[in-house]
């Protein structure tokens, strides 16, 4: 445990991972490191991961097995560098192929019907000034949930994100969203207020809202509503992409909005703006 505590603190401190990566990191090797109680981690040989791995295919998927081998690879490319192994058992285990599945996304009608909010309490309005501000920007929940009230600005229109790897960028917002973060704000924020805290978003008790929290208000909001398409928390991401893509804007300005390093993470939207005129061809009289 003792190296393993040693790569997590690396990955923090100096790889300045996100907490949520670090928590998979962790896990996984502590996975392992159950795995072979009796063994010491800096001990284990090829065999050893690849039995664990084969262990792992019996109930867990191809995505699940890659980022074990992901970890692993890092976690002994790190002894190495550390001089604690000379060898990583880790450098030949083969990453399992990955179907690649598009990302699901809403219609603009279906959008339209979520963010139907009927606005009666201090919740609704901020579910509301949620659910607006996600599908105006397209930012993770876990850039939603950590907005602090001076990363809103409201008189430029724009709003200041803090990444995956800690990478600053600055979004325009949408009128939409404006008008009821607005409201929100002035009229709503303080009744959520249970001791001194920056974050925007409150949860019932005056902490930080959850992830877990906001998803469940984002599908009991779906059920209401009756929107039958499958649910995620990046739902509202990907809808953001697909329908900016599908209203002209360019590849790079939607990377940029998103945060993607890569812009080849960006393509996919591509392919489901490709799938969705596909679906509605049959508009044509012809098809």
């Amino acid at each position: 445990m003792k190296y393993i505590e040693e790569y997590i603190k690396y990955l923090l401190i100096d790889k300045k991972y996100s907490n949520n990566t670090i928590k998979s990191y962790q896990n996984d090797l502590k996975e392992l490191k159950n795995f072979y109680k009796n063994k010491e981690i800096t001990q284990l040989n090829k065999k050893d991961l690849l039995k664990f791995i084969e262990k792992q295919k019996e109930t867990k998927n191809e995505k699940t097995i890659s980022h074990f081998i992901t970890v692993f690879r890092g976690f002994y490319k790190y002894l190495i560098i550390e001089e604690i192994i000379k060898e990583s058992p880790a450098e030949f285990l083969i990453l399992p192929k990955t179907k690649k599945t598009l990302p699901k996304v809403l219609s603009v009608e279906e959008v339209d019907k979520l963010l139907n909010i009927e606005l009666k309490d201090k919740y609704d309005y901020r579910n509301k000034a949620m659910l607006e501000l996600m599908y105006s920007t397209g930012i993770r929940i876990s850039e939603l949930i950590n907005i602090k009230t001076h990363d809103l600005n409201i008189n430029n229109c724009s709003l200041k994100i803090m990444g995956k790897g800690n990478k600053e960028r600055i979004i325009p917002v949408g009128d939409y969203a404006l008008k009821y973060l607005n409201i929100y704000i002035e009229n709503y924020r303080k009744e959520f207020i249970k001791k001194n805290t920056d974050y925007l978003f409150l949860s019932t008790h005056g902490t930080l809202m959850t992830r877990q929290a906001f998803f469940k208000i984002i599908k009991k909001i779906a059920k209401e509503k009756n929107i039958k398409a499958s649910f995620s928390p990046h739902t509202l991401r990907h809808s953001f992409a697909t329908h900016m893509l599908e209203n002209g804007a360019d590849l790079r300005t939607i990377q940029e909005l998103l945060g993607h390093s890569d812009i080849s993470t960006t393509q996919i939207y591509t392919n489901v703006s490709n799938n969705f005129i596909k679906e509605n061809y049959h508009y044509h009289p012809h098809s």
